[in-house]
């Protein structure tokens, strides 16, 4: 009876697959994680880069769950020794499968099996990894941030008010002005 009990509990918040020692595990490697991204922006920030500005709110869509992607250097990419270790840690700890490559962007999409694709829900998400929780933040350091189709997130300009000032003293025609809105990720 007990057992059944657990059993109900269980279906009712979803399945855990991460054991004691995988979510400790985990537990070290996002503390590393949020440490060397911490540091890394920090000294970009230094540098005088500064990323987009993350606008709109997740809807929920878990497109970027679907089929995450690392893009790795040229040594985990190329090197045996140095890529079966990175795709046993995915595979072992993060429970990503390899799916696909890209050896023009040095790139592995995996399948992630803690996704459900029925309920679209992480049965891990208090134990997800690192690139996980930073979604989609990483990707508004890059020139020109793309989101997934469906995203409620956006990036935004971090000079947008400046060059909306900018091309509102412009002699332009509103389609001129929106196009420029639109291209240079103003709204």
């Amino acid at each position: 009876m007990l057992a059944a009990a657990a059993r109900a509990v269980k279906g009712k918040l979803g399945r855990v697959r991460d054991g004691t020692v995988r979510r400790a595990v985990k537990r070290v490697t996002l503390w590393r994680f949020r440490v060397d991204l911490a540091l890394t922006r920090a000294i970009r920030r230094a540098r005088g880069e500064r990323p987009y500005r993350l606008g709109g709110e997740c809807r929920r869509c878990a497109r970027c769950c679907e089929a995450p992607g690392i893009q790795v250097g040229r040594a985990v990419f190329h090197l045996r020794s140095l890529r079966e270790p990175f795709l046993w840690w995915q595979r072992v700890v993060n429970g990503f499968e390899l799916r696909s490559q890209d050896p023009r962007h040095r790139l592995f999409v995996f399948h992630c099996t803690h996704f459900d694709l029925a309920t679209r829900t992480c049965d891990s998400y208090d134990s997800r990894p690192g690139m996980c929780r930073d979604y989609p933040r990483a990707l508004l350091w890059q020139p020109n941030p793309e989101m997934l189709p469906g995203c409620g997130y956006r990036p935004q300009d971090p000079r947008a008010s400046s060059l909306l000032r900018a091309i509102d003293a412009q002699p332009l025609t509103p389609e001129q002005r929106e196009r420029l809105r639109k291209g240079l990720r103003l709204e």
